[in-house]
């Protein structure tokens, strides 16, 4: 990955909260959340740095990363409470930043268990799980299961 000036990404990711913060101000009962694409491609770059990942091409589909091992990886990223899955990955990493907080890793481990413990699949194709959740299956999971942290997150 080239080298990367991880101060001015904060800068910015905190001026996209800061906007989407002001517009709902302005605009009472709207929401202005950051997602799609925008946060989806900052967690992979994020991921990728923190875990050595090499980033599929945008876009494929179930997973966005293979690990060193050649083991393929599903990155979410949120603001939010929860995320949301369309396929059962091998791997999921989910990463999670308030405005003006360091990101932190919620779940890193088998795609399988948040896979069966998502609820039901929306019309959407997705099928959503809380970070809580994802938090508390984070914690069952064993060392030798997750992806080594190379480097701590940057932002």
């Amino acid at each position: 990955m080239p080298e990367v000036d991880w101060a001015e990404v904060r800068t910015l990711l905190d001026s996209l909260y800061g906007s989407a913060e002001r517009l709902e101000a302005l605009f009472p009962g709207r929401k202005f959340t950051l997602d799609g694409h925008l946060v989806g491609s900052i967690g992979e770059v994020i991921a990728a740095y923190m875990f050595d990942l090499t980033l599929n091409p945008a876009s494929t589909m179930a997973h966005d990363a293979l690990c060193p091992t050649g083991r393929r990886v599903e990155i979410k990223f949120t603001q939010g409470r929860t995320v949301a899955i369309r396929h059962e990955p091998d791997h999921l990493l989910v990463l999670h930043r308030t405005r003006g907080a360091n990101v932190r890793v919620v779940y890193n481990g088998p795609g399988a268990m948040p896979w069966t413990a998502a609820r039901a699949t929306q019309s959407n194709g997705q099928r959503p799980i809380s970070l809580a959740k994802l938090t508390r299956l984070d914690a069952t999971i064993a060392a030798g299961q997750r992806l080594p942290l190379i480097r701590p997150a940057p932002i």
